[in-house]
């Protein structure tokens, strides 16, 4: 599997519980914050919810 480095680039303030959690469960901790992770189906069905707060890279 190919390797997607995903970068949290707005804030979680204001946005559901379920967002919220989406974010904590990528790894994510605060703006700026970026995570490298496998592309796994899981990880790209989260990041396709949250895609309004975070950008994704290949790696």
């Amino acid at each position: 599997m190919a390797k997607i480095k995903i970068t949290q680039i707005k804030s979680v303030i204001d946005r559901s519980e379920r967002q919220k959690r989406t974010i904590q469960a990528l790894g994510l901790k605060r703006i700026n914050h970026f995570v490298e992770v496998e592309a796994t189906p899981s990880i790209i069905g989260m990041v396709r919810k949250v895609n309004h707060l975070v950008a994704v890279e290949t790696v």
